[in-house]
């Protein structure tokens, strides 16, 4: 009897054995699919971060469902977002699809669906780059993706207000059954194009900066997260387009000189002869034309220097007249700021130097030549930022600009969506400032 017992404990034990090593081979095969289906680098730190296990439960992928199908208020299509799980699928293949359609989209909230760096050169402006695969682990984990998802996008009010517009015209559009009008259906592109515009931003920006945006033609000034100033700009003309730019002011520059860049020069000056040069104050210097300081130098009285390598910059201008146009699209690229010989006092007010700015700009009466450039160098240098926008917030109330570069067709195709009109602005007639 007692043999009898030993005997079938022992035929237990084996069959406990049995199951274990059963169990660890299911396993080993799951992750070995998982592996194959994880044909992503983004998805294998993912899987590889959780030991090769999947991730969605029924409560997660109808978390990821409900959020994507709200993917219209970003101004994306829910339909290219949704995970692409083919008829027959294994269990592995299609987590590894939900995990690819959550990662897409908390990419495309969280930095953009599009690369601005692809869709124009040069692009310096710095995009947001969060840890989306540790993020995307964590909110499954702690069930709370739809949350962690909403948080990925801008939390701004300028875009809480352009997103509900956004909405509003997809409604008006749904509404007409495919009778809308043309114009409302531009809005609801440009809408949309500027949503992605404003994901590619870092959340939170330098607490003081400025600001241009080259489709309205305006600059804003920004001290410790307050508009401290705002005023029109002249932009770059269509074909000589003020580039997106992320750079810092260094210095001002009282009374300063122009070095005619070669192509100004080739086209527009030389032609005009020796006579024209004099009466602007332009000499030959080290073979480059060489514009004096004064009032009459297209550069104004003061010049904002900035550090990229596109000869971009802020500056006065003698042509006063053109910042009461409502067309400002008129230099060779770079920024006329109005009134800014009152702008650099303002910035000299701010960073401790205006008896340094003040004393630059004094007139040497006891020269012939009485504007003298002079240099004053800002102790902490401020960030700008060059942004193309052809929709913005005033007063809480979205603004839409005419697409004077036509640049909103470039993210419109990366995004799917389709042609829009283009307005041309007019050319500068003849004014030679950068």
């Amino acid at each position: 009897m007692q043999l009898k017992v030993l005997i079938a404990a022992a035929l237990v034990a084996l069959a406990g054995c049995s199951n274990q090593g059963g169990q660890g081979q299911a396993g080993a095969d799951a992750a070995a699919e998982l592996r194959a289906a994880a044909n992503d680098p983004k998805l294998a730190r993912f899987y590889e971060a959780r030991g090769w296990r999947t991730a969605w439960t029924d409560e997660n992928a109808a978390a990821l469902d409900a959020a994507i199908n709200d993917a219209q208020r970003h101004g994306l299509d829910p339909a290219t977002l949704r995970p692409r799980i083919p008829s027959g699928a294994s269990a592995a293949q299609s987590d590894a699809a939900r995990t690819r359609a959550a990662l897409e989209y908390a990419e495309a909230l969280a930095r953009g669906r599009t690369d601005p760096a692809r869709l124009r050169d040069p692009y310096t402006i710095s995009r947001p780059n969060p840890d989306l695969t540790g993020g995307l682990a964590r909110a499954v984990d702690g069930g709370d993706l739809g949350q962690w998802l909403a948080g990925l996008a801008p939390q701004d009010e300028d875009y809480r207000t352009m997103s509900a517009t956004y909405l509003q015209t997809r409604r008006r559009i749904d509404a007409a059954q495919g009778r809308a009008a043309p114009a409302l259906l531009a809005n609801a592109r440009t809408l949309a194009v500027n949503l992605e515009r404003r994901r590619w931003l870092e959340r939170e920006p330098a607490a003081t900066r400025i600001d241009v945006d080259t489709g309205a033609a305006t600059l804003t000034y920004v001290r410790d997260n307050q508009v401290a100033d705002r005023r029109p700009v002249v932009v770059g003309e269509p074909g000589k387009e003020t580039p997106a730019l992320a750079s810092p002011l260094y210095r001002l520059v009282a009374n300063p000189t122009w070095t005619v860049p070669r192509s100004i020069e080739q086209e527009e000056i030389v032609p005009k002869g020796e006579a024209y040069m004099a009466r602007n104050d332009m000499e030959r210097r080290d073979g480059q034309i060489v514009q004096k300081s004064g009032p009459r130098n297209s550069l104004g009285l003061v010049k904002f220097d900035m550090r990229n390598d596109h000869a971009i910059y802020l500056h006065d201008t003698p042509a006063k007249a053109l910042f009461g146009q409502p067309e400002r699209h008129r230099s060779h690229g770079c920024v006329r700021v109005q009134d800014a010989l009152g702008f650099a006092r303002l910035i000299a007010t701010d960073q401790g130097v205006l008896e340094q700015w003040e004393r630059a700009r004094r007139k040497d009466e006891d020269e012939e030549e009485q504007y003298e450039e002079a240099f004053v160098e800002l102790p902490r240098a401020i960030p700008v930022r060059l942004l193309y926008h052809t929709a913005h917030v005033e007063n809480g109330r979205v603004v839409i600009v005419p697409d004077v570069y036509g640049w909103d067709d470039e993210v419109a195709r990366a995004l799917g969506l389709p042609a829009g009109p283009r307005r041309t602005a007019r050319r500068s007639g003849g004014d030679l400032g950068p």
